[in-house]
């Protein structure tokens, strides 16, 4: 899947979950709290590709993200390999709530900055390309963005290392419907699949799947964060 299909998943999945978050991690969410998340979430589902040097995601930092997404390439293996695993979904949310629980909000607010950067990205909210107009813009939206959130997010934002797991898982997923699988057991090797897609950006990808995920992403939006009644 494309790296704008995987943020729709993830957006999608965090504004269908929010209502079930009150009772599964005893927090109370506010409007602003599922926004923030699901927007988040749109971003950590990058995660997972930042094991391609060479991919979309690798110029959402410029220099910088080359330099992140070929250190991650080399840890990892490759492309698909350790970063497409559950192991690494849960290193991803056990990593950012012990981020945020004993490092505080300077953390909290790098990893802001990094996944709003990745989502803004994906999301394709800047323009056109990769090169430096593209992601000095990204750069300063981000920064802007996580200035905003800092006034709204609370000091240790429960919902957050959710919504970086979540995210992630739903890369896996998404590469699970594609021809080339997922290794969710590495480091055991086998790919796991159920081909829906054969081709990354062709029609079902692009005409029903993303369409259909954004529509369903903004009705989700509305009963749990603009007309909150499912939370009541």
């Amino acid at each position: 899947m494309m790296g704008h299909s995987h943020a729709v998943s993830g957006a999608m999945l965090y504004a269908a979950s929010a209502p079930l978050l009150p009772p599964l991690l005893g927090i109370h969410l506010q409007p602003a709290d599922i926004l923030m998340g699901t927007v988040l979430c749109a971003g950590a589902a990058l995660l997972p590709d930042l094991d391609h040097h060479d991919g979309t995601i690798a110029n959402f930092l410029g220099p910088v993200s080359k330099v992140i997404c070929q250190f991650v390439a080399w840890v990892s293996g490759g492309h698909r390999k350790a970063t497409h695993s559950l192991l690494f979904v849960g290193l991803m949310g056990v990593g950012s709530w012990a981020g945020i629980t004993f490092i505080g909000r300077g953390f909290t607010l790098g990893l802001t900055f990094f996944l709003l950067a990745m989502a803004i990205k994906a999301l394709r909210l800047h323009p056109p390309g990769d090169g430096p107009t593209a992601w000095v813009t990204v750069m300063g939206m981000s920064v802007l963005g996580t200035a905003g959130m800092n006034n709204w997010m609370p000091s240790a934002p429960g919902w957050l290392p959710y919504a970086v797991a979540l995210g992630t898982l739903a890369h896996l997923l998404g590469d699970c419907i594609t021809k080339q699988g997922a290794p969710l057991l590495w480091p055991h090797k086998e790919r796991y699949e159920i081909v829906l897609i054969k081709r990354t950006g062709n029609n079902v990808e692009t005409k029903i799947l993303v369409p259909v995920m954004t529509i369903a992403t903004f009705v989700l939006l509305w009963f749990t964060a603009v007309s909150p009644t499912v939370l009541v």
